[in-house]
């Protein structure tokens, strides 16, 4: 005996009321299907200008890899002044992370919203990734820009752009070195300058 049909409540042969194959099914998908939602928590650690651990309300760390840019390393020219930016902006303070990709390194990608530096009491509305690309202390991570809204894609772009043509940042020297070359460069035993 079936009542609601497939999607519905059913009677077994023992008499026993069960769900039906559908609703079964469905139940099913809807806890296999992962739950997205935006975690918020407060700024513990910054390795450096890409790269953050959120500690959120159940004391589970995440270690972020911020979306949309590719800042230099800690060794390379500007990677400790593009790791101090990030450090001002949201290190101690309450974040929201907006993202769900992992990386192969197991990070979660995500755009790291933070309250304005002058008014803590704001909601979080400044993209941390966004403030360090507009400080010249980041490149456009051009790479996965496939991945970010056409919003965030333009304004990211000319974000770069902008710092590109005031030589803010890493854009005073003539011809910095994006990370992505300088990390292949030291993987293939190329030297690169590391005092900044």
């Amino acid at each position: 005996m079936r009542f609601g049909g497939c999607f519905g409540w059913e009677i077994n042969l023992m008499g026993c009321l069960t769900l039906s194959e559908g609703m079964r099914y469905l139940l099913f998908l809807l806890v296999s299907l992962p739950v997205f939602a935006d975690v918020t928590g407060v700024v513990v650690g910054v390795a450096d200008g890409d790269t953050v651990t959120v500690l959120d309300a159940a004391k589970t760390r995440h270690k972020v890899r911020v979306a949309g840019i590719d800042a230099p390393e800690k060794a390379q020219p500007f990677g400790q002044r593009a790791k101090q930016r990030m450090s001002v902006l949201v290190f101690g303070k309450v974040v929201r992370l907006e993202g769900h990709k992992q990386d192969r390194y197991g990070r979660t990608v995500a755009k790291v919203w933070v309250s304005p530096p002058d008014c803590q009491r704001c909601p979080q509305t400044l993209d941390a990734g966004l403030a360090v690309l507009t400080s010249g202390l980041a490149w456009h991570y051009k790479k996965y820009q496939n991945e970010q809204s056409p919003e965030d894609r333009e304004r990211y772009a000319f974000s770069e752009d902008e710092a590109r043509s005031k030589h803010a940042g890493l854009w005073a020297e003539a011809n910095p070195a994006p990370p992505w070359e300088w990390r292949k460069s030291r993987r293939s035993g190329g030297e690169q300058n590391s005092n900044r």
